[in-house]
């Protein structure tokens, strides 16, 4: 889950910010006898024009990118892109289906919410929308299989980010004679370090506003998958391994031993709780820096280069893989995805889904900064800064990879699960209740 900032109206959008706290199938249900069936042809990838009703969460710099690669499409075809920004892309989406006003296209945080959707009859399948061969020379069979349910494309994923990185400012490190940390234990020596020199570790955000505990899930997804590994990574994700299993829970506890650790906090509590996720970079990259390091996904880097043009990539700032806590499981990366779904057939939304998933769009949003494309048609090249190459080595390297846990599940236990951490790191004691609650709560979703 990502980026929950509202950016300021923006000529030519219209930002809507529903706050809800559920989704229903119910609700969703509504939306199939809204949603088209794909015809048998792929429509031209021109129109004369015609509006797009876009959804979905991007803010801030996240948004800019993505209105300029669209400014492209309008100039060139005529049509007009009408971005309404979410803070709630499910409950958005939930209450539009049950309006029978469903938005032409949308684009989901996770793959659990395209499952939804796509088993409510809510999507249109893509195979009758987009060239097909495109598809298959461009998106690996995983990818593929990450935007289909029950054997029919439904998505494709248009932007993925890396959320194994952690951010930092070479120069500090150097400055402080400090090393780069490879496992847990060595990054709470460091830690330990700073704190005795002086100095705070961390900034840690859970960003304002509804579903704010998606950017603290993503710290025990890392912990489990690095601790754990992937197997047990699996079942708790399929709700087959309770929230209270040893290996699970270590997780848990750790993460909490780090934030209730004198001085390794930026602004403690309060800090973790009114800080919003741009804001987060901000400590690094001060003179002198007020935190050392910030664990969020790679779409930081875009918060990077927008707070500080001057700073040169690699040189200034970069990031290193979050540390394994069980040296086995190196080398393993949590990720995150946002995959584009089609909810109203019409020429123009299949003119500018074509382009937006084609290797064109995407090398030109590479371009801008701060964007990993999976489209295996964009250019090596077109990542011209070290730091946004190695996010893309970082993703193709890896051993292991696996959507962020929260991401991977379903919306109710997701929604559950980023309150259940503003309470933890309001209150330690609220642990043991969590976790049996969040057990309960994975096993009613997946019965």
């Amino acid at each position: 889950m990502e980026r929950f900032q509202h950016p300021a109206d923006t000529p030519g959008t219209t930002m809507t910010a529903h706050r809800r706290t559920a989704v229903t199938l119910t609700l969703l249900v509504a939306a199939s006898t809204a949603a088209c069936t794909g015809a048998d042809s792929p429509a031209p990838t021109t129109t004369s024009g015609g509006a797009v009703d876009v959804v979905g969460l991007w803010s801030g710099p996240e948004y800019d990118a993505f209105a300029s690669v669209a400014s492209t499409w309008e100039s060139d075809t005529g049509g007009s892109v009408d971005w309404h920004g979410s803070s709630d892309v499910a409950a958005d989406l939930a209450d539009r289906t049950a309006a029978a006003d469903p938005p032409d296209l949308a684009v989901l945080p996770n793959p659990g919410l395209l499952h939804e959707l796509a088993q409510a009859g809510a999507l249109v399948p893509l195979d009758g929308v987009l060239d097909m061969d495109e598809v298959t020379a461009d998106y690996s069979p995983a990818w593929r299989d990450l935007g289909s349910d029950d054997g029919r494309l439904y998505g494709i994923y248009v932007k993925v980010s890396d959320k194994s990185t952690v951010w930092y400012a070479p120069p500090a490190f150097a400055a402080g004679g400090y090393d780069v940390p490879t496992t847990w234990d060595d990054l709470t020596a460091l830690a330990d370090r700073m704190v005795a020199d002086g100095g705070t570790p961390f900034s840690l955000v859970a960003p304002r506003g509804p579903g704010s505990g998606w950017a603290l899930t993503d710290w025990i997804s890392s912990l489990v998958l690095g601790g754990c590994g992937p197997d047990l990574y699996d079942r708790w994700v399929a709700a087959d391994v309770p929230w209270t299993d040893p290996c699970v829970r270590g997780a848990f506890d750790r993460f909490d031993a780090l934030v209730q650790a004198p001085g390794y906090v930026l602004g403690g509590t309060q800090g973790i709780l009114t800080t919003g996720d741009a804001d987060g970079v901000v400590p690094l990259y001060a003179d002198p820096p007020t935190a050392f390091m910030y664990s969020m996904a790679s779409f930081a880097q875009g918060f990077i280069s927008s707070s500080f043009p001057d700073l040169t990539p690699g040189d200034d700032y970069g990031f290193f893989p979050f540390p394994a806590v069980d040296p086995a499981h190196a080398g393993a990366v949590t990720v995150g995805g946002d995959v584009v779904v089609m909810m109203n057939d019409t020429p123009a939304a299949r003119s500018f889904l074509a382009y937006l998933v084609g290797a064109d769009a995407q090398t030109a949003w590479v371009e801008l900064g701060g964007y990993t494309s999976v489209n295996r048609s964009v250019p090596a090249e077109a990542y011209d800064d070290p730091v946004a190459r190695a996010v893309a080595d970082h993703l193709t390297g890896a051993d292991v990879t696996r959507f962020g846990a929260g991401d991977s599940m379903p919306a109710s236990v997701q929604r559950a699960w980023w309150d259940g951490m503003l309470a933890l790191v309001q209150n330690p004691t609220t642990l043991d209740g969590m976790l049996d609650s969040m057990t309960q709560t994975a096993a009613s979703a997946a019965s």
